[in-house]
């Protein structure tokens, strides 16, 4: 049997970072991702740039374009997003916020 490591664990705490999902997630704000999880539209995702692979964000996705998410922030005067950069890769849903008020995410 392989030994079971955090990789193969589909559920990851994250920090918000930033005012982008401002009203929604607050700079600070602790999320739960899973990573196993479909994106859907409307659902808060953590994504990836093609342009900026290093850099990981968080966004409200929107409208699925082939492989691709067309994703915004809820703050639309402090989000970088597909409106800058284009569609990114969706690699989790937040489907919970743990930190500071718990609740789940719609």
């Amino acid at each position: 049997m392989a030994p079971v490591g955090i990789d193969l664990w589909p559920l990851r705490r994250l920090r918000v970072r930033g005012p982008s999902m401002a009203p929604t997630l607050k700079d600070g704000d602790v999320l739960l991702v899973n990573f196993r999880r479909r994106p859907t539209a409307g659902a808060i995702v953590l994504v990836r740039w093609r342009q900026r692979p290093e850099q990981l964000s968080v966004k409200r996705a929107v409208d699925q374009r082939g492989e691709q998410w067309f994703v915004v922030g809820d703050n639309q005067f402090g989000s970088t997003d597909s409106r800058d950069l284009g569609p990114a890769d969706v690699l989790g849903v937040a489907t919970w916020r743990l930190w500071p008020r718990p609740g789940r995410l719609s």
